[in-house]
């Protein structure tokens, strides 16, 4: 369990983080959002111990976490920091004996993450020479090497195509069900909405929405509904119950003047009904609207 309180971190008059708690369990795959300049990139340092807060503290499984074997935690940036002329085998072994491998261990271990992502044909090959989705692969191979209680990961898609992105989330999800805390920051909504079961929204250096990220969703639905149905309406009777309303043969959508209720059970009446949704919207629309209101 990873667990932020109460985190300040201020540059000159700019609060960078303005007393920002949270709470993220182990096998959480926790969404870490918000837009650029937000605040999200000196939270990670803070957690990193690369700066350390001015006020507040951080703790990982109950101990201080500058107490703590650093050796424990993945990070993947999301600015690169390879070796560009160094070959790829030697550099990913090179990161396993700073994270506490012997030569042999790190060797061993880099050699089966090279296989999982498919890249043991490259090992002699310099970084340079790959390419920036294979370069991104070997940076989250490193912030998995030592199989770290936490993993932090900064857009980790970038670069990737979709079937590398499909192998990322396998393991990101193996990882959680092994018990390890991970921590996942992205403007990616789409990939949020795949993965995380919780997200906080920071702006500002302040969380402006946190929670269970279904519970998140459905405390934001709208008024606006969907309905396919079987049969024959009348639009000036559905303009009795909808506004902005659309109806095309057998579907009708519009934003409910009253109640849910009562338009279902009027059109019940009317036609078969085959589906009825309330529309709730995106993560990415949530985002936007969550971000331009705390402005």
């Amino acid at each position: 369990m990873l667990i932020l309180n109460n985190l300040v971190k201020q540059y000159g008059n700019i609060k960078a983080v303005a007393g920002i708690s949270l709470k993220i369990d182990e096998g959480d795959i926790y969404g870490f959002l918000g837009p650029n300049g937000a605040g999200k990139t000196t939270t990670i340092r803070m957690i990193m111990g690369i700066i350390k807060p001015d006020t507040g503290f951080i703790k990982l499984n109950g101990k201080d976490i500058n107490s703590k074997d650093r050796t424990r935690i993945g990070y993947l940036p999301e600015d690169r920091g390879l070796y560009q002329k160094q070959r790829l085998l030697e550099t990913i072994c090179y990161f396993g004996m700073l994270k506490g491998f012997n030569k042999f261990e790190a060797h061993e271990n880099t050699k089966t993450w090279l296989n999982r992502f498919s890249l043991e044909n490259q090992e002699n090959r310099k970084i340079e020479e790959l390419s920036k989705g294979n370069q991104q692969k070997v940076q989250f191979i490193i912030a998995l090497l030592n199989d770290p209680d936490l993993l932090i990961l900064d857009e980790p898609f970038t670069g990737l195509d979709p079937i590398n992105q499909l192998l990322l989330k396998e393991i990101i999800q193996e990882k959680a069900q092994a018990g390890k805390t991970i921590i996942f920051s992205t403007h990616q909504m789409e990939q949020v909405e795949r993965l995380c079961s919780n997200i906080s929204l920071i702006n500002k250096g302040k969380i402006i929405l946190e929670g269970e990220l279904r519970a998140v969703k459905d405390s934001k639905k709208t008024k606006a509904i969907e309905v396919v149905f079987d049969g024959k309406v009348d639009i000036e009777k559905v303009e009795n119950y909808l506004e902005n309303v659309i109806v095309k043969e057998n579907f009708v959508s519009g934003i409910v003047k009253k109640d849910h209720r009562s338009f279902l059970n009027w059109i019940n009446k009317i036609v078969d009904v085959e589906s009825f949704q309330v529309k709730i919207p995106t993560l990415e629309q949530i985002f936007i609207d969550e971000v331009r209101e705390s402005r």
